[in-house]
């Protein structure tokens, strides 16, 4: 769970796809590449996940001009396959999120302790965005 002495910022969505297919693209880097991304003019040109506890995963961000780009990292505390994934970034801010099968569609709910440098709606927005491009990848392929 997200630490408390920071604003906590929960963002979520409903695939409709089976939790199976969800936690896949979710995971693999394969997928995170094609997905991981706020708006067009970003992408992650690459991704590596040992997903596992005490496992790193580092996703490259990148504006597609070149002009600023960053590495998305942390190490995984809890992983539960088709269930839960929690990790702290490496900045020592905590991320859970849960995925709850319901037949054929996936409620995904992240919690993450927002940061100091960005207005906390400017962060909501930015990884619902994501996450909204996760749900438009997944259903679509």
């Amino acid at each position: 769970m997200p630490s408390t002495n920071t604003q906590v910022v929960t963002i979520e969505a409903t695939v409709n796809a089976p939790v199976d297919k969800v936690w896949n693209y979710w995971t693999a880097p394969k997928h995170i590449t094609q997905w991981n991304n706020a708006s067009q003019d970003w992408h992650s040109p690459r991704a590596e996940n040992d997903l596992k506890v005490g496992g790193r995963f580092n996703i490259r961000m990148e504006a597609k001009d070149g002009s600023f780009g960053f590495d998305f990292e942390g190490i995984y505390d809890k992983v539960v396959t088709n269930k839960q994934i929690a990790y702290t970034m490496s900045d020592g801010r905590k991320v859970d999120t849960t995925f709850t099968a319901n037949g054929n569609t996936t409620k995904i709910v992240t919690v993450f302790d927002a940061e100091s440098e960005n207005p906390v709606d400017m962060q909501r927005e930015g990884w619902q965005a994501i996450l909204n491009n996760f749900n438009k990848y997944t259903e679509s392929n």
